[in-house]
């Protein structure tokens, strides 16, 4: 990530920390570094992460360490470890950091990726979950995302998922044989990732399938259809999407997802849902139910760097002589305190001093030589308009603002 690029990256970070505030969450941050049974055990042994795509190694003493492929079971360790279950109300932790996974690279979609993730942990309420995806959403479009779609559906509770599960299997046994090798592997293991497999040729075989929402229970039926309406009086638009279940264990009941057009293949831009039992998979002796989403961050940026606006130099200062450049240093000192973004040339040539600041995008030029130290006034040239004016030392940072 090199300039100017990385303005943006700075740009979304700055909206997402400002949503997360808005809504009283609190960043934690994790270590890269986990053992490789947290993701066994938290995200699924059958799932395409644990079993192709982490990045795990032996350390010194044996034991198997794991660069972390995503962060929501290493947040829940840590709830686990310093019991922030004994804190009053629901616990709204955000993170933003790098993930690691060994797929194969492709647009939108890298070995080393960012997500921006958060997590509400201690409420079952489907309330909880439509306040979740409304800060999404206000995230997306603060920073930029048009022309998105929410996808959301419910996979279930432990009883009514298993039983879904079992109907699941036993209707894709007569298609394993013409299933992709994968979905074949997916069919015995775990069949529910079948449903949100990308392979084209399996499609016809997929939409043949019973939905989900046919099983629910009447209690997940009833938090499912209180999301919606929840959302819907929140104005928020959504499609039901059967087929979304996501590709890690740990979820259940609620599931959501956004995808963006201009994206290609990998268009999801973020997903998340609940996943009331994974503090129990855990090892957690109190029950924590909680909801979460990670946004794939590289992807955001992709799809909205277009609309950035070029990060602008407020004041390029041209001296035209040592004693000139000397006073600017003094200067630039001043004006920065004031918040502004100034840089001093080296440069004794006006006319490559001036290119100099049209290609590091100035808004304004500030020229000093022996005359304008002489007056105690100096030339600031408009990069924009062209026009110029003759300023004292003390009218410069109000003209900036």
């Amino acid at each position: 990530m090199l300039p100017p690029d990385t303005a943006v990256w700075n740009h979304v970070e700055q909206i997402a920390r400002a949503v997360f505030h808005a809504y009283n969450y609190r960043e934690i941050r994790t270590p890269i570094l986990e053992e490789t049974q947290l993701f066994a055990r938290g995200v699924g042994a059958e799932t395409d992460i644990v079993t192709k795509e982490m990045y795990t190694f032996e350390d010194r003493d044996g034991s198997s360490l794991t660069m972390r492929p995503e962060n929501t079971a290493g947040v829940m360790r840590a709830y686990i470890e310093h019991r922030l279950d004994l804190l009053p109300g629901v616990q709204k932790l955000y993170y933003i950091g790098p993930m690691f996974r060994r797929e194969r690279p492709q647009k939108g979609r890298f070995r080393q990726f960012y997500q921006i993730g958060a997590e509400a942990i201690g409420s079952e309420s489907p309330a909880t979950d439509a306040e979740v995806i409304q800060m999404v959403v206000e995230i997306l479009a603060r920073s930029g995302l048009s022309h998105f779609e929410l996808l959301i559906n419910s996979v279930g509770c432990g009883k009514c998922r298993a039983q879904y599960i079992e109907k699941l299997r036993e209707a894709l046994q007569p298609f394993i044989p013409q299933l992709s090798p994968d979905n074949q592997r997916r069919a015995e293991t775990n069949p529910l990732r079948v449903l949100d497999s990308k392979v084209p040729e399996d499609e016809p075989i997929i939409e043949q399938l019973p939905s989900i929402l046919d099983s629910l229970c009447p209690e997940c039926l009833e938090h499912f259809e209180r999301v919606r309406l929840y959302l819907t009086d929140r104005g928020i638009k959504f499609e039901v999407k059967p087929r979304l279940v996501r590709g890690l264990d740990y979820y259940m009941r609620t599931t959501f997802e956004v995808v963006h057009g201009n994206l290609g293949a990998q268009n999801s831009v973020l997903g998340g849902g609940r996943y009331d039992g994974l503090a129990e998979q855990l090892d957690s002796k109190v029950p924590s139910p909680g909801i979460g989403f990670s946004i794939g961050e590289d992807r955001l940026v992709m799809a909205v760097s277009d609309n950035q606006l070029p990060d602008a130099l407020d004041l390029y200062i041209a001296p035209m002589d040592e004693s000139a450049l000397r006073h600017a240093g003094v200067l630039a000192t001043e004006l920065r305190a004031t918040g502004a973004s100034v840089e001093v040339g080296t440069t004794a040539k006006l006319k490559k001093a001036m290119d100099i600041a049209n290609k590091v995008s100035a808004r304004r030029v500030l020229i000093i030589g022996e005359d304008e130290l002489a007056a105690g006034e100096y030339s600031l040239k408009d990069m924009t308009s062209g026009t110029q004016l003759r300023l004292s030392r003390a009218e410069i940072a109000g003209h900036l603002k």
